[in-house]
Order: C-alpha cells, then sequence, then structure tokens
C-alpha cells in the first residue's frame, strides 16, 4: 500500500514537472507584432511597418511582414503602433565613473584621470559604495535599453564581483573587467604586479558569472601597466580563452608617453600584440583615434574590434577617430559610450554624436564619407553585439534581445522610418517600454 501511495505521487510529481516545463517553454515562445527596424548588414535598413517578430527559446526565429501559418497558434503581443529595435551594445563603459559625468570637462585625458578619475575610483575599496554605485548604474543601463555592454570596474576584485553580480540582477549581458594597474598611478590604486596577477585569477574564477555575464582582462592602457605583468596577462588571456579590453592611441601625448615606456617596440598597438594582447583572443581596443593605415590594416587582420566613442573623445579633446577609414578597411566597428569621459549611457545619443563627428571629419576629408544613420544604428546593435555572438539583429537564430518603443501622439502619421529617426535624434529613455534580453523581459525598479 505504502509503494502504490509513493509511486502514485511520484507519478503526479513528473506530471506536474512536465506540464510545468512545457508551459515555461511556452512562455518563451511568442509573437511580437510591431513596426520593427533593424540593420542586418551596415548601413542596411530592414524596416517592417506592423511586422512579426517570431521568439522561440530565448532566441529569434525571423522577422516576418506576414505571420507564417506555423507560429499563428503562438501567443501575441500587440505592439502595434510602436517600433520594435534591437537592444543597444555599448562596447566601452566604465562603471565606477558613472558618478563623475559631466565632471573635469575641460582636462586633457591624462590630467582628467588625475584629478577627477583616480581619486573616485578609489572610494570602490569600500565594497558598500560599490554596491551602491553599482546598482545604480545597473538600473541606469536597463532604463537606457542597453541590454549587452563591456564593463570596466576598478583594481578592486570584490567590488568587480558586485559589478557582475549586479548586472545579472537586472538580467543584462556584459563583459567586467577587474582593471589592472602596477605602476603609473597613484599609490592608493598601484597594485603588485605579482597581487594583480593574482586578484585578476580569482575574478575570472568567481562564483559570480553567467552565461549572459562573464570575464574580460582589462589591463587598463599599457602606461599603466608593466611589461611583465602584461606578459603574464597575455599568457592567462591564452590559457583560459579570455577575450581582452584596453584603451588605445586616445591622445598624442599618450602614443608618445608609449614609445619611451617601450623604447625597444614603440608602437602603441606592437605593445599589446608583443605580450598576446591583440586578437590571439577577442579583443577590443577603445578610442584608435591616431593610428596609420597600416595600422588599421594590421588591426583588421587581427580581428581586434575598435570601439568609436565619440563624446569622450569630444570632450577630452582628443581628437575624432577616422570611422570611415576603418569600415572602409573591413574593420569590426563598434560604438561605446566612455562613461564617464563620456557624459551619456544613453546610445542613441551616442548614435548621433557618431554621426555628427563624422561629419566634421568628413569637412576636412572629402574622402572620409560621413556616417548615416543606418550605419551608426548597425554599429551600435549588430556590429558591437557581433562581440558577444549573434547579437544586435532580427535574423533568425540571433539571440531575443529587443526593445520596445512608444511614438508621440504628434508623430503617429509619421512614417515607420520617420519615427525611428525620431526615437534616435530626440528619444528618451522613458520612450522604452519594455526591453527584452535573450527573450526574457526585464524588470525595472
Amino acid at each position: 500500500m505504502k509503494w502504490h501511495i509513493k509511486g502514485g505521487l511520484f507519478v503526479l510529481w513528473v506530471c506536474w514537472l512536465a506540464l510545468a516545463s512545457a508551459a515555461f517553454a511556452a512562455s518563451r515562445n511568442y509573437v511580437v507584432q510591431g513596426d520593427i527596424v533593424y540593420t542586418p548588414a551596415c548601413g542596411e535598413a530592414k524596416i517592417l511597418p506592423q511586422g512579426y517578430l517570431v521568439v522561440k527559446e530565448g532566441k529569434v526565429q525571423g522577422a516576418y511582414d506576414k505571420l507564417p501559418k506555423d507560429y499563428e497558434g503562438w501567443k501575441k503581443q500587440d505592439c502595434r503602433g510602436k517600433l520594435i529595435l534591437p537592444g543597444f551594445c555599448d562596447l566601452h563603459v566604465h562603471a565606477a565613473q558613472y558618478r563623475q559625468i559631466g565632471l573635469g570637462m575641460d582636462e586633457a585625458l591624462l590630467e582628467w584621470l588625475e584629478k577627477y578619475t583616480f581619486p573616485e575610483e578609489r572610494k570602490f575599496s569600500d565594497t558598500a559604495y560599490a554596491e551602491r554605485v553599482y546598482g545604480d548604474f545597473a538600473a541606469e543601463l536597463a532604463k537606457c535599453g542597453t541590454t549587452r555592454s563591456a564593463v570596466y570596474g576598478t583594481i578592486h576584485r570584490q567590488g568587480a564581483e558586485i559589478l557582475a553580480r549586479k548586472l545579472t540582477e537586472r538580467g543584462l549581458g556584459a563583459y567586467v573587467g577587474k582593471v589592472n594597474m602596477d605602476r603609473n598611478a597613484p599609490d592608493y590604486l598601484c597594485e603588485t604586479s605579482a597581487g594583480s596577477l593574482a586578484e585578476t585569477e580569482r575574478f575570472v574564477k568567481a562564483p559570480v558569472w553567467t552565461d549572459l555575464v562573464r570575464p574580460i582582462l582589462t589591463p587598463r592602457f599599457a602606461p599603466s601597466v608593466t611589461p611583465e605583468l602584461l606578459q603574464d596577462l597575455g599568457a592567462l588571456a591564452k590559457r583560459e580563452n579570455l577575450p581582452v579590453q584596453t584603451h588605445l592611441s586616445e591622445n598624442k601625448a599618450e602614443i608618445q608617453w608609449v614609445a619611451e615606456l617601450f623604447p625597444k617596440i614603440r608602437e602603441y598597438p606592437k605593445v599589446y600584440e608583443h605580450f598576446g594582447l591583440y586578437g590571439d583572443t577577442p579583443t577590443l581596443m577603445a578610442h584608435c583615434i591616431h593610428m596609420s593605415e597600416a595600422q588599421i590594416k594590421e588591426m583588421v587582420s587581427r580581428g581586434v574590434y575598435p570601439v568609436f566613442c565619440p563624446e569622450s573623445n569630444l570632450n577630452l579633446t582628443s581628437g575624432i577617430m577616422p570611422v570611415r577609414k576603418f569600415l572602409q578597411a573591413g574593420a569590426k566597428v563598434a560604438l561605446g559610450s566612455d562613461v564617464g569621459a563620456g557624459h551619456d549611457l544613453f546610445m542613441p545619443h551616442v548614435i548621433v554624436r557618431a554621426i555628427q563627428v563624422s561629419k566634421v571629419r568628413a569637412m576636412d576629408y572629402p574622402e572620409e564619407k560621413a556616417l548615416t544613420l543606418p550605419e551608426a544604428f548597425y554599429l551600435a546593435t549588430k556590429g558591437g553585439g557581433s562581440f558577444f555572438g549573434k547579437v544586435g539583429s532580427f535574423e533568425p537564430d540571433y539571440d531575443a534581445d529587443f526593445l520596445v518603443v512608444k511614438t508621440p501622439k504628434a508623430l503617429a502619421e509619421r512614417s515607420v522610418q520617420e519615427r525611428w529617426q525620431h526615437f534616435i535624434y530626440h528619444g528618451t529613455p522613458e520612450d522604452i517600454t519594455a526591453r527584452y534580453v535573450a527573450g526574457k523581459q526585464l524588470r525595472l525598479p
């Protein structure tokens, strides 16, 4: 009798589990109807008025102007009259500088670091401070519709782990780095070479990583890292197959400094290449403003991503990245907000600034055609998203990262293309009514 009762309960439990699994799977299978805009190729805007985005278990099945019969019985989300856009990808952002946005914008790069950035980053030795600031940062990132990002912490391992956890709690996708600095930094931010490596090895093995949030090696920039530590980080990247992010050729004084610090190598990109930190594993190089055509060609051949950060480059008077040269060479260009030297986390504003500064450069270099909106939008979605895999588009098998954006009543009669343009140039985070990462809706506080 006892066996029959237990056996019956077991059968009921198995049936419940099967039903629950089926219900969960069904909840991740749905159709969104709305005005779809995405860029499957750089400069090519695909627009589907009142189209259908089909999502199955967190992946895009396709975007259609007419719903295929196979999906007619699926749960539908009616977003007609609203834009359906890929989530934005910010490939260069300093979470620890979130509270210094707009400060010291009259300074050049190296002076700005010493007067504003380093004193602020010092505070992240306090885990309670890290909890507050990184929590605010992650919430703002989600609000702005940035579904994927490459994020810098500070030298403090525990703080960087808190940052990873806060991004996970928001449901966002990200690469998170613990910064390495063992020279040319204030005493309070200068690590020992052995200590920096040991803490980084602990960081990449920390129990905070998920499918969406992963570690990335983050030597701050060549002047602040000794050759010995660069060598060790290159070996670690190769051994653990870890991606790398850092800065490159942002400022002319910085480039000269690198030549003095590495007299046998001299060329800035060659420094990273020498130590196995330049395309040996997936690599992000922020800024890349002052580079020769030969250096650009080498970057492309190594598959390194140059990250265009137009707002910070203007704010710190660093220069204008020749983005057209990179695109013509076949580079995998991404966009970055570079907060806090950049003053805005909202990526549509970064898209606009990228277009504007490319127009300014085109005035002096007419052969470098200015960016168009479809091109800049691509850089902030599929272009940067490709660093994460199949991210940033509505092509089949891409992660279902997308935003639902309301349209002002005054623009209701405008075309989908015009409403998309208006949102990029004049929209705000408040216009985003829903955010999804891998098919799952994010919940804002």
